[in-house]
């Protein structure tokens, strides 16, 4: 039914124009806007009901969506692995285990994509320091009391490529250009402290850096600019690279300022930190390394297992903070579980193959990572739209963690002072997207009689600030939810 919906959509899309309705005279009022004079516009709304495309603009045009789509990343996800799916990460040892504890053999932490291990962030995972600590313990109650080889960071499942070839350089140092491996730790991030510097155009000297990472140099040429300025810092380094350069400005002040940045090899930061809590106790290793390519071998045993929180919780603080690291690993995850191919493209081909099942045209459509970081990634308003009023005809089970993943209009997430006081307030969800001249929208609106909207909304290279745009379209989402 769903597939012949969307076929008749496709079809009155393709002959009949849209026909004029407050909805469509929203979209034209945006469309007329002349900051979009020299851009590019792309309106899709669809009645999830009916299927019937109620307003449109350039509905096929292939835009730069920015972070909208962590929309199709999130929506596979629960669709492909379940609500209910936890990533796992096992702790195993391969050798002989004498009786005295001596292991002659090697100690693996072996991951599986995971990227909420030892997040400082994320409700009902595990922090760092006790996460080590429960892996401490399992090796304690195996008997092990010396190693002769090394704790290794088993990251193989996924290869060494953690980035995706188009992601900027000027991203990549940061936490939100950190990347995915099969074995991520502390969301693959770091915090740089710096001491503010009282007077304009001086360096403020580094404070720290936590967690501690061996090896991580920073040339520090950060300077600072005037009260209020906010964070203007850029990490530049990529993976595996531990000499990183820190430009930019942060405010002048007399305190502690802080900015994130990305771990060069999360892999082997993950097997450090697990030999460095087993040496608080007295059971020493050899050394500490990364195991990236290949096959992980046989003969090993498992310690212990750890698993994340489920799949619909993960994806509720992607969409509510638009976590870059998130959305990559989902990617990875999927190749990893449908086609042990941990790799993006495998992931983004599982997704591709899924969606066009559901008689969803990919049609206009290029995709580069699965987090919107890359600019080479293109969709159309009508395919987000779509897949949108898909998820929407779902089950329950898989439906209300989607939507309920979506920042609400003046409650949560991006858009928690957004619409507020307005009829949009706890009728709209959406998720937004924002590159350097990219501003998108894609969710929900509950229109005025109650009937779900469908929509998404996507600018590129429009004139006037970002900030400007945002606005037009909040207005543009406000007609959505007043008619």
């Amino acid at each position: 039914m769903v597939q012949y919906l969307f076929t008749g959509l496709f079809l009155s899309f393709a002959f009949v124009a849209p026909a004029q309705n407050p909805y469509q005279a929203a979209a034209n009022r945006l469309a007329a806007d002349p900051s979009l004079r020299h851009g590019s516009l792309s309106i899709s709304v669809i009645d999830v009901e009916s299927g019937r495309l109620v307003a449109s603009y350039d509905p096929e045009r292939s835009l730069s969506p920015a972070s909208n789509l962590k929309v199709v990343t999130t929506a596979s996800a629960l669709a492909l692995l379940g609500p209910g799916y936890r990533f796992r990460t096992v702790l195993e040892y391969d050798g002989s285990l004498s009786g005295n504890g001596l292991l002659a053999g090697n100690l693996y932490l072996s991951g599986f994509g995971d990227p909420t291990l030892g997040s400082p962030f994320l409700e009902g995972a595990t922090p760092l320091q006790p996460l080590m600590e429960r892996l401490r313990m399992a090796v304690q109650q195996a008997g092990i009391r010396r190693i002769e080889g090394a704790v290794v960071g088993d990251a193989s499942a996924f290869g060494s490529g953690a980035s995706v070839g188009s992601w900027q350089w000027e991203d990549m140092g940061n936490y939100y250009g950190a990347g995915a491996w099969a074995l991520n730790l502390h969301e693959n991030l770091h915090f740089l402290h710096f001491r503010q510097a009282g007077q304009l155009g001086d360096i403020p000297p580094v404070a720290g850096v936590e967690p501690d990472i061996p090896g991580l140099q920073f040339t520090n040429e950060v300077r600072s600019a005037g009260r209020g300025t906010g964070d203007n810092a850029y990490i530049f380094g990529a993976p595996y690279q531990f000499n990183r350069y820190v430009r930019g400005t942060i405010p002048v002040g007399s305190g502690i300022f802080t900015i994130k940045g990305s771990i060069p090899d999360p892999p082997l930061f993950a097997a450090q930190c697990l030999r460095q809590s087993l040496a608080t106790v007295g059971i020493v290793a050899a050394g500490a390394s990364t195991r990236l390519n290949g096959p992980a071998g046989g003969g090993r045993r498992q310690l212990y297992a750890h698993f994340s929180p489920p799949l619909s919780e993960v994806a509720e603080r992607t969409n509510m903070e638009s976590v870059n690291l998130y959305c990559e690993a989902m990617t990875r995850t999927i190749g990893w579980e449908k086609k042990q191919e941990g790799s993006t493209s495998a992931g983004l081909e599982v997704i591709k193959a899924y969606w066009e099942g559901q008689g969803l045209s990919w049609e206009g459509c290029y995709l580069s990572d699965g987090s919107g970081l890359s600019e080479a990634n293109a969709v159309t308003s009508l395919f987000l739209a779509r897949l949108l009023r898909l998820m929407a005809r779902r089950e329950a089970s898989l439906f209300r963690p989607f939507y309920q993943s979506l920042p609400e209009a003046g409650r949560s997430g991006s858009l928690k002072n957004t619409l507020k006081g307005t009829a949009a307030e706890g009728r709209l969800r959406a998720k937004s997207g924002t590159l350097e001249r990219v501003r998108a929208y894609s969710g929900y609106a509950t229109a005025r009689d109650g009937r779900l909207l469908a929509f998404s909304v996507i600018a590129n290279n429009f004139a006037g600030s970002g900030g400007e745009m945002r606005r037009k379209m909040e207005r543009f989402m406000l007609e959505l939810c007043s008619n």
